[in-house]
């Protein structure tokens, strides 16, 4: 009797699950122009502003400080004591989600901002065996810079864009089309190109899928003037 009660128990819950309706994938952009923003959530933790010690890529003469909000209590709720860390430093790329960066000249006191504009950055690339083939001194950026799906928030789940700026952080350039998600990007150093692909809501469903168009892009690195060119391998 228990066996058999057993059973139908989970046949039931087997039929809830199943009747259940999957909850919708929120899409990565809102085009209603009725909708405003929300006011950004509280946490339920106190976020703080913190910025890492700073970091220096090989063969360059700067210090870059990464900054990003951190929530105070997250790491410590173990007994153990937060490590008040923002980002992570690998082999010439800083990643996390972090809110700016600052970069000082070795031998001098002063710091200079990356951007005064709201952002999330995620990843940080210097492309170090370029530099050594052609002395320019460049960063890749791979970040968030618009509350794309309008939910009162600027994470990953917004649009991402790839931007571009010296090492000093100077000249900071979007690369990325408005409304385009980078898909992806690498650098082909013995044409001095930077390519990248992104893909186009070309349907307008909000979403990203098999049915928007690609778009390929390549940026001389040693030309005059650093300029995004469309081109079609298709």
């Amino acid at each position: 009797m228990k066996t058999i009660s057993k059973y139908i128990v989970l046949a039931v819950i087997t039929l809830f699950v199943s009747c259940k309706e999957e909850e919708p994938k929120k899409p990565k952009v809102n085009y209603d122009t009725k909708v405003t923003a929300e006011e950004p959530k509280t946490n339920e933790v106190n976020t703080i502003l913190v910025s890492d010690l700073p970091v220096q890529m090989e063969g360059t003469s700067v210090l870059i400080h990464p900054i990003g909000e951190y929530s105070v209590g997250n790491n410590s709720k173990g007994g153990g004591k937060d490590s008040f860390r923002v980002s992570n430093y690998g082999e010439y790329e800083i990643t996390g989600f972090l809110s700016n960066l600052k970069f000082q000249q070795i031998g001098s006191d002063s710091l200079k901002v990356l951007t005064d504009k709201p952002m999330m950055i995620e990843r940080v690339t210097y492309l170090k065996s370029f530099a050594d083939k052609s002395k320019k001194q460049f960063l890749v950026y791979v970040l968030e810079d618009m509350d794309s799906n309008k939910d009162g928030k600027l994470d990953s789940s917004d649009i991402k864009n790839l931007y571009l700026s010296d090492v000093t952080g100077n000249n900071f350039t979007k690369l990325s089309a408005d409304f385009q998600e980078l898909i992806d990007w690498s650098m082909i150093e013995p044409q001095n190109r930077l390519y990248f692909r992104t893909i186009e809501d070309s349907n307008k469903n909000g979403a990203f899928d098999k049915d928007d168009k690609v778009h390929y892009h390549f940026v001389d690195l040693v030309a005059k003037e650093l300029k995004v060119e469309e081109y079609n391998p298709n």
